[in-house]
């Protein structure tokens, strides 16, 4: 039987208020398609359900791969990870990993076959995009060449939280994509790494004591200010060109109501200079993310 102490330490370690950031690209690629008259309900859940694993799996593979690496340590700022603290057992988060991996891969079968009710090359497409999400939840921190300390995290969150997340879930509910839809997925893809650049510029000193070059880390925090600002306002940017292809009435301009959250971030990384004090803004900054994805999505729709 679990203890509280134990329950917790697998919440924390589940990172929940990562969860909304997950939820938003499957929630813009969703909004899009209903916009289009071509929403399905079932889609929506199963692909949110199946990012939702792929977010925890990502958070206990991050939580595991930098104990053993060794950017959580007692320099770090942030929350303390379960298996730094103890609180969890390497092995116990190994099993974590692997029971997550498999409900993932599961609710993404489950999806495709749905989707596709009979085998085709879309299915095997989606397939092999599927496992790749998987072994990039994973290989953020963990293995022998981890791509989070070679820098290379914004990368893959572009392409996972925008491209594959976005463009991926509205194919999945018209079977049909064209050039236009770029630009809501840069948008969200903008708009997640700027969570992982929160994130790195809090952590940037153990990061850097532990050998994990982050975009931050390689060049240092004034400019990685700088970058945050082109992430968010790229995200913005994106958007509004977006209706501007699209448009049909002023309503779907209300997402431009959220961008005083976004300045609001923007300021609390220039004032907050302490490591510490930087932690909050990365939930605001999640759930500002989500409250735009709705925000737009409810201006395509009405």
């Amino acid at each position: 039987m679990i203890n509280n102490q134990k329950l917790n330490a697998w919440l924390n370690a589940i990172r929940l208020r990562t969860l909304p950031l997950a939820l938003a690209s499957i929630g813009m690629g969703s909004f899009m398609a209903a916009g289009d008259q071509q929403f399905d309900w079932l889609v929506f859940v199963l692909s949110a359900v199946t990012t939702v694993f792929l977010q925890i799996l990502s958070n206990l593979a991050n939580d595991y791969g930098d104990s053993v690496h060794g950017a959580d340590n007692i320099e770090r700022k942030g929350p303390k990870r379960a298996v730094q603290m103890g609180l969890i057992k390497p092995r116990e988060m190994r099993f974590g990993i692997i029971l997550t991996t498999l409900l993932a891969f599961t609710c993404g079968i489950v999806l495709l076959i749905y989707v596709f009710s009979k085998m085709s090359s879309y299915l095997v497409i989606f397939l092999f995009i599927g496992i790749g999400a998987i072994f990039a939840a994973m290989g953020y921190t963990m293995g022998k060449r981890p791509y989070g300390y070679a820098g290379l995290g914004d990368l893959f969150v572009m392409i996972f939280f925008g491209f594959v997340g976005v463009l991926g879930t509205y194919f999945l509910h018209t079977r049909q994509l064209s050039l236009i839809h770029v630009l809501p997925a840069l948008s969200s893809g903008f708009f997640a790494t700027a969570v992982l650049n929160v994130n790195n510029i809090r952590d940037i000193e153990s990061d850097e004591s532990a050998g994990k070059k982050s975009i931050p880390v390689r060049i240092g925090r004034e400019k990685a200010i700088n970058y945050h600002i082109f992430l968010l306002s790229g995200g913005f940017i994106a958007a509004i060109i977006y209706m501007i292809f699209h448009y049909e009435n002023m309503y779907q301009f209300l997402f431009l109501f959220t961008f005083p959250f976004f300045l609001k971030n923007i300021t609390e990384i220039k004032i907050k200079t302490q490591p510490d004090q930087l932690d909050p803004s990365l939930k605001k900054l999640a759930l500002s993310i989500l409250l735009f994805t709705i925000v737009f999505g409810i201006g395509l729709i009405i």
